[in-house]
């Protein structure tokens, strides 16, 4: 698996069908010589409940979908600072993904998800990462409306209070997270227009 590239295990504690929170320290133990992660899909609720647990883990912790905070006003919720403790004791990461589950304001903007999004990059820029969420099974069980990948994506640039900012998420955080292999930057590849193109 490790050669295959995953790098962390995952706990869906907002659907309860597999590993429970009881077993984090245990699973977490098991792949710490790995140099994986865990990652939570859980409720904010639910995160901060598990918060010291959480903490003490030897391994990094990515706090899924932004923290699933109730919308609007997540910033508002009184576990938005039990999250951000998490996220600013260094070992703990946010991932964007999942703009559509709690949003109330809903396509093509998500507004709300956009600033809880924003909340996080003015936060801790560099302890944030990036996902679409593709397949989107909850958009595909039928329970929101299925979200556009490209537009997402180009939410995250909106979102971004920078260039450098994005480029952290989308390139500098997952290299330090997933251990990738530093990537060479890309040549210019615009050309000066002679006026004959059409």
């Amino acid at each position: 698996m490790q050669t295959a590239g995953v790098r962390g295990i995952r706990f869906n504690l907002a659907r309860p069908a597999g590993a429970t929170p009881q077993l984090l320290e245990a699973l977490a133990r098991r792949i710490e010589p790995l140099g994986w992660h865990v990652q939570i899909h859980a409720p904010a609720g639910t995160i901060a409940d598990l918060a010291s647990s959480l903490a003490a883990l030897p391994v990094p912790l990515v706090i899924d979908h932004l923290g699933r905070f109730p919308q609007p006003d997540a910033t508002a919720h009184p576990a938005w600072s039990v999250l951000r403790g998490l996220v600013d004791a260094g070992r703990c990461w946010v991932k964007v993904s999942g703009a559509y589950h709690d949003s109330v304001a809903g396509a093509p903007d998500y507004a709300d998800t956009g600033a809880l999004t924003r909340a996080w990059l003015t936060a801790a820029p560099e302890r944030v990462v990036w996902g679409t969420d593709w397949p989107h099974p909850a958009a595909t069980a039928g329970e929101k409306p299925l979200p556009d990948d490209a537009r997402l994506l180009d939410l995250l640039a909106d979102w971004a209070p920078s260039s450098a900012t994005l480029h952290r998420v989308l390139v500098d955080n997952p290299i330090a997270l997933y251990g990738f292999a530093p990537v060479a930057p890309v040549a210019d590849q615009s050309r000066t227009m002679t006026g004959n193109e059409p």
